[in-house]
């Protein structure tokens, strides 16, 4: 047996990455929650659409991190925080595609980490029988 092998353990590979990006969103979750949603309800009403479409917001970044966590409805849950992130992508981030950071990163690096590792976990999730 190699090394390396011992690092072999892909369901705990899937668990760990489903573990962080939920508690790394319920981070956004929590500002929403403390801080509320207010200026998402106004960005949405400027752009013509109803205001109560901002309070989908708590699902991707609330409800779908709790489910994660919890490991119920996994592929529903991080198919929902992929949606949230094509959402936030379309409403905050289209002119940042080509943009760099202070640091020399992709300027969308985040959104980019989330959407994929939500897309992986969607992918990796064991089915319930």
């Amino acid at each position: 047996m190699a090394f390396f092998d011992i690092f072999h353990h892909p369901r705990a590979g899937a668990v760990l990455l489903r573990t962080v990006l939920a508690v790394l969103l319920l981070f956004h979750g929590w500002a929403k929650l403390s801080g509320g949603i207010g200026w998402l309800v106004g960005m949405l009403e400027k752009m013509g659409y109803p205001g109560f479409f901002a309070y989908a917001v708590y699902l991707g970044e609330v409800v779908a991190p709790l489910l994660l966590l919890a490991g119920v409805l996994v592929v529903p849950a991080a198919l929902l925080v992929a949606i949230n992130m094509v959402v936030a992508y379309l409403l905050m981030h289209q002119g940042h595609v080509f943009e760099l950071n202070q640091s020399g990163g992709w300027a969308l690096e985040l959104q980019a980490f989330y959407f994929f590792s939500a897309i992986v976990v969607a992918l990796t999730a064991k089915p319930r029988n």
